[in-house]
C-alpha cells in the first residue's frame, strides 16, 4: 500500500513538472455548472506552471472562459481579476445578479476570461502589495513581475490563440485587489491590454514599483494601455491616489480618473449617484493598433482630495471631457481631430467647458517612426489636406520618441492636428 501511495505522488510530482514544457490548460467540465445564468457558454480551465514564471514549488491553477453569446471569431476580449473577497468562482457568479460587482459583467459579444489568485498563499494580492501589509510589500516590491503576474499574461496570450481572439481588442479590469493588479499588470503591459479598468482599487503601490514610479530616468516600456480609474476619497484603500495621478501626468500617460465620496462600493448605479462620469469614455472601443492621445495639465481637471482634504465631500474628474479621432496615420504624417464632448453626448451633473487647454502627447503612432530629438512640423486648426502648404510650427520629439505639444486650445468644435516630418 505505502508504495502504491508513493507511486501515485512520483506520478503527480512528474506530471506537474513535466507541464512546465508543455503547458496545456485543460478542461474540467465537473466545475462549470451552475456558475452563470446565461445561454453563454462556459469552460473552467486547470493548470500547472510553467518554469519561465519561476515558481518554487508546482501548483494547480485555474482559470474560467466565457463565450460570446452569438458565435464568433476574431471577438474582443475582456479580463477580470478578482478582489481578496472573491475566487474564481464567486467571482463569475457575482454576474448572475446585476449590480453585484459590476466591473466584473462582461459585454455579451465579448470573449471573457477570469484568472485566479486565491488557491495559492504566494500568488496574493495578483503579485502586488498595499500599505498595510509590511511583509507583502517587502516580498513582492520592485520592478520585476512576480510568478503570478506572468501567469496572467500568459494566460491571456493562451486564450487569445486558443479562441482566436482580435489581439488589437484586449481589455484588462478589476475591483478592489483586482484594481489594483489590473493597475499594476496592466500598466506595463501595452503591448498586450489596449485599454484597463479600475474600480475602487485597493492601493497604487503595485502600480508604483512595477512602474517604477520613484525612478526618475526615463523606463523603456510600451506605451502603456488607456487608463481608467474611479476611486473614492472616503475609502481607506485608495491612499496614495495623488501619487498615481501626479506621475501618469508627469510622464504623459493616459489617464481618466474619477472620484467621489462612495466608498469601496462596486455598484455602478450607486457610484453614479455620486460621480456619473464612471462610464463616459468608451474605453472597450479603444484598439491597441491605432495611436491615442494622452492629456496632460489640463485647465479643466478638478481639484484632487489627496492626499489632506480627503473629508471633501465633492466629486471630480480628470481628464474627462477630452476626446479624440485619429483620421490617418502614414509614415510621415500623422493627422488627427481634438475636441471636447458636449452635453448632448455626455449626459452630466458635471458642467462641460465649451473650451479647455490640455498637453497632447500621441502615442501608439503606427507608421510615423519617430526618434528622441527629431524635430517634427505641425499645424492645428480647422482646416484638413496638405499638410506641407500650412503655416506650421516645429516641436522636438522627447525620450522613446513622443511628440508632446504644449496648452493646445480643444473646444467643443473639433479642429485637426497635423505631424509631419
Amino acid at each position: 500500500m505505502k508504495k502504491l501511495i508513493f507511486l501515485m505522488i512520483a506520478a503527480t510530482a512528474v506530471s506537474l513538472f513535466a507541464e512546465e514544457n508543455t503547458w496545456t490548460p485543460t478542461l474540467d467540465p465537473t466545475k462549470a455548472k451552475g456558475l452563470i445564468d446565461s445561454v453563454r457558454k462556459l469552460e473552467v480551465y486547470r493548470h500547472g506552471i510553467k518554469k519561465e514564471w519561476k515558481y518554487k514549488v508546482p501548483q494547480q491553477d485555474t482559470f474560467i472562459v466565457i463565450h460570446p453569446k452569438t458565435k464568433r471569431e476574431n471577438a474582443p476580449l475582456y479580463v477580470v481579476l478578482h478582489s481578496a473577497g472573491h475566487d474564481v468562482f464567486s467571482c463569475v457568479k457575482c454576474t448572475k445578479q446585476v449590480g453585484n460587482h459590476d466591473i466584473y459583467h462582461s459585454p455579451d459579444n465579448f470573449y471573457a476570461l477570469y484568472v485566479d489568485c486565491r488557491a495559492n498563499k504566494g500568488d496574493w494580492w495578483w503579485g502586488g502589495m498595499h500599505a498595510r501589509d509590511a511583509r507583502l510589500t517587502k516580498k513582492n516590491s520592485g520592478l520585476n513581475p512576480m510568478p503570478v503576474e506572468l501567469r496572467v499574461i500568459d494566460t491571456v496570450q493562451w486564450v487569445i490563440d486558443k479562441y482566436k481572439i482580435d489581439s488589437e481588442r484586449v481589455y484588462l479590469s478589476g475591483n478592489s485587489m483586482g484594481g489594483s493588479g489590473t493597475l499594476g499588470i496592466g500598466l506595463r503591459n501595452g503591448h498586450i491590454f489596449a485599454a484597463i479598468k479600475a474600480n475602487v482599487p485597493a492601493g497604487i503601490e503595485h502600480a508604483s514599483e512595477r512602474m517604477g514610479f520613484s525612478h526618475k530616468s526615463w523606463l523603456n516600456y510600451p506605451d502603456p494601455p488607456i487608463t481608467i480609474d474611479y476611486s473614492a476619497q472616503n475609502d481607506g484603500w485608495s491612499f496614495g491616489h495623488e501619487r498615481l495621478v501626479k506621475v501618469m501626468n508627469d510622464r504623459k500617460y493616459p489617464l481618466y480618473f474619477y472620484w467621489g465620496p462612495f466608498g469601496h462600493a462596486n455598484n455602478h448605479a450607486r457610484i453614479i449617484g455620486v460621480n456619473d462620469l464612471i462610464n463616459s469614455f468608451d474605453w472597450l472601443s479603444v484598439r491597441k493598433n491605432e495611436a491615442y492621445v494622452a492629456f496632460t495639465n489640463a485647465s479643466c481637471n478638478d481639484k484632487l482630495p489627496w492626499s489632506d482634504n480627503r473629508s471633501d465631500k465633492s466629486s471630480g474628474q480628470i481628464n474627462a471631457f477630452f476626446r479624440w479621432k485619429i483620421i490617418g496615420d502614414e509614415p510621415n504624417k500623422i493627422t488627427l481631430s481634438l475636441y471636447l464632448t458636449n452635453p448632448t453626448n455626455l449626459k452630466t451633473e458635471f458642467s462641460i467647458p465649451e473650451e479647455a487647454t490640455a498637453d497632447i502627447s500621441i502615442r501608439r503612432i503606427q507608421k510615423m517612426k519617430v526618434a528622441a530629438g527629431d524635430t517634427l512640423k505641425w499645424h492645428y486648426g480647422n482646416e484638413t489636406g496638405d499638410a506641407s502648404s500650412k503655416e506650421f510650427s516645429k516641436v522636438k520629439a522627447g525620450d522613446g520618441g513622443l511628440i508632446t505639444i504644449p496648452k493646445v486650445a480643444i473646444s467643443v468644435k473639433p479642429k485637426t492636428l497635423i505631424i509631419w516630418k
